[in-house]
């Protein structure tokens, strides 16, 4: 076994190879960017060693840099996790030529595989199933549109070079076919420095179904059950689980033996995933081979109850496969979910920003929380958003759904926009509880899914006001004890008055509303005595109705609440917002993505309204590089059309007009970066 590891990777595949490294006696060396330089895989490696700037190409894509970090420590091997590095042929022959293990496949395995159009031919020759497609060499748009005909529309675009759902787009016609064909290319580009593509035969319904193989290298090479993915955004898959629901017996071999063929074609050594797309039939076409271990790899592992991340280290040790194929069953059911910082609500923009508040559900008996960040981290434009993956497994899907949801509802963040609500419906969803998944899953049901923006309702506003309550309270309690004076009666702040009762008003504000509470305490019969068990007693006045309340605090800055006859379990997280406002974030039992209301302050000026998109303007949501600009100074747009697309975090998000107007004035061109909130153009909307 290795004495040291240089991990060449950042996030939670960093902190999860350096959980199992410690288990096995493994020291392991971390590397880091300047906006890694206070994260979780740092702090939690034995060493550290800094590799540049936060541009992942100034530091986690210079292989010669972790090289070096590897040498410079005495690292014997190196773990390149997932994307990035990971799959550069490039990287594992410079690891080779140092001295250094790459615990990874053979480089020429990874060339085998790294070309999409260069892998299906392979697979071709190997007799494994191909969805018909074009994957030559010739790049001409005129034949590339040729043979979209040829296959028959929808086709798929996908990047040749690489995956992820970045460089891919579904054509539906003929018509639209040009614009999507350069839009992945030049999505390719900027991910891979490759815009060769290939097209597809783009099924209807289909199902994303990948096989988890393992080689090693003295010729064994073993499947470890499959993996549905097929619950996706923008081709990125968000939720996985295994076993793939509906499967039987006789697919499930003939899929593992196929993806086994599939690596023995290119000699294969170390954890892959064969990738194929399945029809509602049961036909299962090959789509790629990732020559690295997946995100979604902890399924597995709940499933057989295997460490994948050990089997590769001991694989790239020399050792043999820790199990034969006839040792390996499947035990129970597993999902897991990609919590992401993005906001489904706006085409799942990223959401950048701190991570003020951040609560993920307890491990334990199935439950496993794979995670990079803590509170207070910062998800920053530089790297994928995802904050964490949520895995539960249990004895048969049911059950092991059952803990997913519960999981969830135990999920709160603060500081950023997450996909934590659409992650709950999904869970809660019928056709999902039915295994009924493809592709399309997330469009088609996307009413029912992906959460609208809704006025807050009387239960928010109460539970937010119930908060402002016992703050109030910690804070003349505070004052209390440092005056001269801790028993006197007017530092009190529980409506008690020298005769009769007293009323506060809290004014909160959401969008344009301003929404307010009149608080009536209630007295204690008999005298201004504190209420029974540190309760705050009152009728709150919400729109003109009137609700008996009361509020005691509970533990980790919770509180139980009683409004009318329910009572209810609640987190009211308060934190500043980046224009200066102070706003108040409200948790229930069972409710997910929490409730944001705006705590009005007369003394408060907030900053304008940087969303993009009004006030005349047409804003950045986001640090990126604008890639194209679709209208001139002064033309006039209709809502929703296309005006500039921006490129950040390796994706591109097209800005469209907020409504009917006129393009006044365009104040940045194609190869611009721009900052956050930065107003791309002047636009005045029609009349």
């Amino acid at each position: 076994m290795f004495g040291k590891i240089l991990i060449a990777n950042r996030g939670e595949i960093a902190c999860r190879v350096i959980r199992t490294a410690a288990r096995l006696g493994v020291r392991t060396v971390a590397v880091y960017s300047d906006a890694d330089r206070h994260a979780r895989h740092v702090a939690m490696a034995d060493e550290a060693v800094h590799i540049g700037p936060a541009a992942a190409r100034e530091s986690y894509l210079v292989a010669d840099k972790l090289v070096a970090a590897a040498k410079a420590t005495g690292a014997q091997g190196v773990h390149p996790g997932y994307g990035f590095l990971s799959e550069n042929a490039g990287f594992a022959e410079a690891c080779a030529a140092a001295g250094i293990a790459f615990i990874g496949p053979p480089p020429a395995a990874i060339r085998a595989m790294g070309s999409k159009s260069e892998a299906k031919k392979l697979m071709e020759a190997a007799g494994v199933p191909l969805v018909p497609g074009y994957h030559g060499d010739d790049q001409a748009p005129e034949l590339l549109a040729r043979e979209a005909d040829r296959i028959g529309y929808p086709v798929l675009i996908k990047a040749a070079a690489g995956g992820g759902g970045k460089g891919m787009r579904v054509v539906e016609t003929a018509a639209k076919f040009a614009e999507a064909l350069a839009g992945a290319k030049r999505e390719a580009k900027a991910a891979f420095a490759d815009d060769h593509v290939l097209l597809e035969k783009y099924l209807t319904r289909p199902r994303h179904i990948e096989v988890q193989v393992f080689g090693d290298t003295h010729g064994d090479c073993i499947y470890l059950f499959e993996r549905d993915c097929s619950i996706q955004r923008r081709h990125q898959k968000v939720i996985e689980e295994a076993p793939a629901p509906g499967m039987t017996a006789e697919r499930r071999k003939a899929m593992g033996e196929a993806a086994v063929a599939a690596a023995r074609a290119i000699g294969y050594v170390g954890a892959g995933t064969v990738e194929f797309i399945a029809d509602q039939a049961g036909e299962f076409f090959f789509m790629e081979m990732n020559t690295r271990l997946q995100v979604e790899h902890p399924v597995t592992e709940m499933i057989t109850g295997q460490d994948l991340v050990e089997w590769q280290l001991r694989v790239a040790c020399g050792e043999k496969l820790p199990r034969s194929q006839s040792e390996l069953a499947i035990d129970g059911h597993a999902f897991e979910v990609r919590l992401y910082a993005e906001d489904p609500s706006r085409n799942f923009l990223p959401s950048v920003g701190t991570l003020k508040h951040l609560a993920l559900p307890r491990r334990g008996a199935g439950v496993r929380v794979d995670t990079g960040v803590r509170p207070g981290d910062v998800v920053t434009p530089h790297y994928d958003p995802m904050i964490a993956k949520i895995i539960v497994h249990d004895r048969d899907r049911a059950s092991a759904l059952r803990r997913l949801q519960r999981a969830l509802a135990d999920t709160e963040v603060v500081g950023v926009r997450t996909n934590a609500a659409l992650l709950a419906r999904i869970a809660t969803h019928p056709a999902f509880a039915a295994g009924e998944v493809d592709t399309g899953f997330i469009e088609r049901y996307r009413d029912a899914v992906i959460p609208k923006v809704e006025p807050a309702d009387q239960r928010a506003l109460a539970l937010a006001t119930l908060a402002r309550l016992l703050e109030w309270r910690e804070q003349a309690a505070a004052r209390a004890v440092a005056s001269s004076e801790p028993r006197s009666p007017w530092h009190r702040v529980d409506g008690w008055r020298l005769n009769g009762a007293g009323h506060e008003e809290v004014r909160w504000k959401e969008a344009d509303r301003e929404l307010p509470v009149v608080v009536h305490y209630r007295r204690v019969a008999g005298a201004n005595l504190p209420a029974v068990d540190n309760a705050i007693d009152c009728r709150l006045e919400i729109d003109g109705t009137t609700t008996e309340a009361s509020v005691a605090p509970g533990r980790d800055g919770s509180f139980r609440a009683t409004l009318g006859q329910s009572v209810t379990w609640a987190r009211v997280v308060r934190h500043v917002a980046n224009d200066g406002g102070v706003d108040y974030v409200v948790f229930t039992d069972g409710g997910v993505g929490g409730r944001s209301l705006r705590l009005v302050d007369p003394r408060d000026v907030s900053a304008a309204d940087a969303g993009g998109g009004h006030g005349g303007g047409l804003k950045a949501p986001m640090p990126g590089k604008i890639i194209d600009v679709r209208v001139k100074d002064g033309e006039k747009v209709a809502r929703g059309q296309p005006v500039i697309v921006l490129e950040a975090m390796k994706m591109e998000h097209t800005l469209t007009a907020p409504s009917d107007g006129t393009i006044k004035r365009l104040l940045f061109a194609a190869g611009d970066q721009v900052q956050d909130g930065a107003e791309l153009a002047e636009f005045e909307p029609a009349e």
